[in-house]
């Protein structure tokens, strides 16, 4: 949608100025001069007729410059950027396997998107200088310099009417946000390309790697089994001095009745 208003709101316009020469014999004046223009502003070629004040003839004259260049380039980045956005939609929704299979349509994907944002950028700058030089050389002021008759103090020139620019000033806007929509969704298209995804693989795989140094170390050994200390059965289970009952069950009473 951004696409279509930017080059909507260029390639669609027309604008028109319109002058009045006032001669010293009325009737050779023209009050009424129009001077139409249009995308994609070869103002070179824009002619137009202006009374000279000398026995009611005339002369043809046209503007000055050339911003066609600019002005078609800015074009031409917005016709394509809309249509690749209108395939990736396609793909998006119904080619969504094809399109992650071996990761190349995200990675097609994230490299046009670099390149969009960097020609949104530099066609919106190149035009946004192109519209000023188009302001500057449809400003009445400056045709009337054009126009030999009024180069006589006997004559009155006046600009009659401006063309109306805001339509070409939205343009310049919707340029600029574009560039602001394409690079924001530089991020979203580098994630798609599992680059951000497998940067953060790494502590996952070193924390699933940490059991197994458990599994093969001394917790997990046979050091609780038969050859372990603690469940070795002859520390526990064997006679001792303090578990010998003939110890105290013989000498014991003998001694007690020697004594009676």
């Amino acid at each position: 949608l951004f696409a279509i208003f930017a080059f909507a709101t260029c390639g669609g316009y027309s604008g028109e100025l319109r002058l009045s020469v006032d001669c010293a014999n009325k009737s050779e004046s023209d009050l009424s001069i129009d001077i139409a223009f249009a995308y994609p502003f070869r103002l070179h070629q824009v002619n137009f007729e202006a009374p000279t004040c000398e026995s009611k003839r005339r002369e043809t004259l046209a503007l000055i410059g050339d911003f066609s260049s600019s002005a078609e380039f800015f074009v031409t980045i917005a016709v394509f950027a809309f249509l690749y956005s209108l395939a990736a939609t396609v793909v998006y929704i119904f080619f969504q396997n094809k399109y992650r299979e071996n990761n190349r349509g995200p990675l097609i994907d994230f490299i046009v998107t670099v390149v969009f944002s960097f020609l949104w950028l530099v066609s919106s700058s190149a035009w946004a200088k192109g519209l000023s030089d188009v302001k500057v050389a449809t400003d009445p002021d400056e045709v009337l310099l054009l126009i030999s008759a009024c180069k006589q103090q006997s004559n009155k020139c006046l600009p009659v009417r401006s063309p109306v620019m805001s339509s070409l000033n939205t343009s310049v806007v919707f340029g600029y946000l574009n560039f602001i929509l394409w690079a924001g969704n530089i991020w979203f298209v580098f994630k798609e390309t599992g680059w951000h995804s497998s940067g953060q693989r790494h502590p996952a795989d070193t924390m699933e790697k940490q059991p197994s140094g458990y599994n093969q170390g001394g917790y997990n050994q046979d050091s609780y089994g038969p050859a372990g200390g603690y469940n070795q059965p002859g520390s526990y289970g064997q006679v001792g001095e303090y578990g010998q009952p003939q110890s105290y069950g013989q000498s014991g009473p003998t001694s007690f009745a020697n004594q009676i």
